[in-house]
């Protein structure tokens, strides 16, 4: 059996992908999560953790854009890199309304996809919208 870490690192993996699509190109969002899951195989842990996660982001979408245009006001969410907007709206997602992920550990993993998957400065500029919203979360 997979670690808690491995099954969760290949399902934000997997969410990433199936967030991007849908944001990229209009897939329907049923449809483009249950291939994703079939294509990678009958790993439950993973694929329950991937449903959850895009099934929650897309939920609460709107609230997580609110919250990432507030924490990246010079970025415009349609300028914004669709790759690195995902990243935040799945760490958003884990640190605001998941609670099962230590929130240094949401944004450990949200900085890994951005350097795996994203631009030159995308690490960067994820950590910096999520230490924000951090800072915000503190104050309140």
């Amino acid at each position: 059996m997979a670690t808690v870490t491995g099954y969760r690192r290949r399902a934000r993996t997997i969410a990433l992908q199936v967030l991007y699509e849908i944001d990229s190109v209009g897939h329907p969002a049923e449809s483009t999560l249950e291939r994703h899951l079939a294509e990678a195989g009958p790993a439950t842990d993973t694929n329950q953790y991937a449903r959850r996660l895009v099934e929650g982001v897309l939920g609460r979408k709107n609230e997580i854009d609110q919250r990432i245009a507030a924490a990246a006001p010079a970025w415009p969410l349609d300028q914004m890199a669709k790759i690195d907007k995902n990243v935040l709206r799945l760490a958003i997602f884990e640190i605001l309304f998941n609670n099962t992920v230590p929130l240094k550990a949401a944004v450990n993993e949200a900085v890994e996809l951005a350097k795996t998957f994203g631009s030159e400065n995308s690490a960067k500029f994820v950590n910096g919208v999520l230490g924000s919203i951090i800072q915000q979360l503190d104050r309140q």
